[in-house]
């Protein structure tokens, strides 16, 4: 198994988690807005957290299952992204930036879960 520091799913899902918590800091502190951030910031930094479990996974299913969450709480990022550009409170440029690293968040994790249950 890679290190952490070699893993791309680890270093790309924590950049990610990271951006989540700077966009909530902003959203709460500058735009008043309160719950479809917390939102984004519960699901966007559980994609990490469900990467590092699934990692030191117990077998080939707990890793599968936990890449599968990690799968489903990406799929929640984008669609809670989708709604703060729908309703102004960021704009089509940061929308733009966010949902480029969430997309490719979802292609690899799609291909880890797929790649899981097929062999």
């Amino acid at each position: 198994m890679k290190e952490d520091k070699d893993n791309l799913i680890v270093i790309e899902s924590k950049a990610f988690a990271i951006r989540c918590i700077r966009l909530y800091q902003y959203l709460t502190d500058n735009k008043k807005e309160f719950v479809m951030c917390r939102q984004l910031l519960r699901c966007g930094t559980s994609i990490g957290a469900n990467v590092k479990e699934a990692l030191r996974g117990q077998s080939k299913a707990d890793f599968g299952a936990k890449m599968n969450i990690a799968l489903k709480e990406a799929n929640e990022s984008e669609y809670w992204l989708e709604l703060l550009l729908e309703t102004d409170y960021i704009s089509q440029e940061g929308f733009d930036s966010m949902i480029d690293d969430c997309k490719r968040l979802i292609r690899l994790l799609t291909a880890i879960v797929k790649t899981t249950f097929n062999k």
